[in-house]
């Protein structure tokens, strides 16, 4: 079986989480983001969709060719 490629997103907070929801407050500190400008590169799969889906209006996602550790993500 080959090996699927892994690809990444840069997650970068871009609206202020004080008048979000619980759900949405949650969702944004388990991607790591606290403040606006904080980002974070995230491995794209379904988990991820689905906290991006919740966040969609407070976030803005953008392709890596990198991941977080430096190496290239084939």
């Amino acid at each position: 079986m080959k090996k699927a490629k892994e690809t990444f997103v840069k997650v970068t907070l871009t609206k202020s989480l004080i008048a979000a929801l619980p759900k949405q407050k949650a969702t944004a500190k388990t991607l790591g983001l606290c403040k606006i400008g904080d980002s974070t590169v995230q491995k794209n799969d379904a988990v991820l969709g689905g906290k991006i889906r919740v966040l969609a209006h407070l976030v803005s996602v953008e392709d890596v060719k990198e991941n977080a550790k430096g190496g290239k993500a084939e």
